[in-house]
């Protein structure tokens, strides 16, 4: 069995460690910091995206009446998430903190707020839309489930020589 990685950190902020570079690593796709918190992370990373993974594609199809802009009632097909995927999706967003989506330099507000505008958990969103299907494909070409991240030693650290890692998603 595995020894667990306590960091030399009180439960509380070693969670809090894990779940801030966890969350930057998926916003991301890559993140340098110390070995010991870089294979720490990747561990806590992988048990995200495995549970994305498996979920991504449990979607309902619902029928939601609505008014439209003439008081007529209409229905519309809506796309919710199954039991499973709400699940996935609750524990994942109860493990990593929110990342709002950043406006790129040059962009008209009208196409940020378009681009935006259904979209209320971008790094949950990406996480399903992007890792879940990415990975699944992956695994079963391979036939493998795991190792979605790699951990790079990239030498000492200048001032206090601490190991220094990348880790990143494969």
């Amino acid at each position: 069995m595995a020894q667990k990685v306590r960091l030399s950190l009180p439960t509380k902020e070693r969670l809090s460690l894990l779940r801030s570079q966890a969350t930057d690593l998926l916003w991301y796709g890559r993140l340098e910091t110390t070995e010991t918190r870089a294979k720490a992370t990747a561990r806590y990373a992988e048990k995200l995206i495995t549970l994305a993974m498996d979920s991504y594609d449990d979607t309902v199809k619902v029928l939601k009446n609505e008014l439209d802009s003439k008081g007529v009632k209409i229905k519309r097909e809506v796309i919710n998430d199954g039991a499973k995927k709400l699940a996935a999706r609750r524990k994942i967003m109860s493990k990593l903190y929110d990342k709002q989506e950043q406006r790129k330099e040059k962009e008209p507000k009208a196409t940020f707020d378009e681009r935006i505008k259904d979209i209320n958990h971008p790094l949950i969103e990406k996480i399903f839309n992007v890792y879940g299907p990415k990975y699944a494909k992956r695994a079963e070409e391979l036939g493998q489930r795991g190792g979605y991240t790699r951990v790079l030693k990239i030498g000492k650290r200048r001032g206090d020589a601490a190991d220094m890692a990348i880790v990143e998603l494969v």
